[in-house]
């Protein structure tokens, strides 16, 4: 992988000043998806939950200033932490890559207004933003809806399934956040709904696309790992008061798991962040 290639588009993003060690190597991470993909030069794409462009800058570059990149998100553009998801889609769309970008925010793309052409993408791209979504149902109806607008689907999503003991901490907060998560009517939480390899592939299929080729690709070297960690043990407690109608015995197992959390956390200084489940459908 060239490491001008990612320099260039890391020069392209807002985090490139104060946080250019933590972008290159979600840039690089982000790079493995796209071509794994094997999205072309030239292509048309639509990303569903382009957040603040980690993956969105990484497509404009590939498909080059002859392709398109349509990221939209349900976020609003205050959203985000050190770096607002609207401050960063406006720099990055006054950059080298904004002639072949488009991104919009507080867009609900299974809203009835909601609409393109059919066949208007050569891909659908959803990059580590499943998790985001409230349930299977709505994961479902957003690959039925998205269907006829593009001829392939391209998903990456983090892989619960532990690779080594270093990822064991990351696991453990996505779970604990997912549980209490459960509880909640509206949330802009990381982690929503956790979703399995093969959780993901049956709901895919059942939206009607053909799983061509899938991987688990190495992560471990991504920040979102101790990211995740830090905040579950900062918020744990807040999270669980706040919630009335959990009940107490899944209150308390919680509590157990955050002891677990809290004694990994120091079993693995050294934590790694979970491996990606990525997969190709047409």
């Amino acid at each position: 992988m060239s490491i001008e290639k990612t320099r260039h588009i890391v020069d392209c993003m807002a985090t490139n000043v104060q946080m250019k060690d933590v972008q290159f190597v979600q840039t690089e991470h982000r790079l493995k998806l796209v071509e794994f993909w094997g999205i072309r030069e030239g292509s048309r794409v639509l990303e569903i939950g382009c957040g603040q462009g980690d993956t969105t800058a990484v497509l404009a570059y590939l498909v080059g200033d002859r392709g398109f990149v349509h990221g939209v998100d349900i976020a609003p553009p205050s959203y985000g932490s050190p770096i607002t998801v609207g401050d960063a889609a406006e720099y990055l769309m006054k950059s080298k890559l904004g002639k072949q970008i488009r991104m919009e925010f507080e867009l609900d793309v299974l809203a009835s207004e909601v609409d393109f052409p059919e066949n208007s993408f050569d891909y659908v791209v959803l990059s580590h933003c499943s998790w985001y979504l409230k349930s299977a149902d709505e994961l479902q109806a957003l690959l039925e809806k998205t269907k006829k607008w593009a001829k392939q689907l391209c998903f990456a999503e983090w892989d619960p399934r532990l690779q080594n003991i270093e990822q064991y901490p990351h696991f453990l907060a996505v779970h604990i956040q997912a549980q209490y998560e459960c509880f909640k009517e509206n949330s802009f939480s990381n982690v929503r709904t956790l979703f399995t390899p093969k959780d993901l592939t049956t709901i895919a299929e059942s939206a009607g696309w053909t799983i061509y080729d899938e991987q688990s690709i190495s992560s471990t070297k991504l920040q979102d790992g101790k990211w995740e960690v830090d905040m579950t043990l900062s918020d744990y407690q807040k999270e669980l008061e706040e919630i009335n109608h959990m009940p107490l015995k899944l209150k308390e197992l919680i509590k157990s798991e955050v002891n677990l959390l809290e004694e990994a956390v120091k079993n693995y200084p050294s934590l790694q962040s979970l491996s990606t489940f990525v997969f190709s459908a047409r």
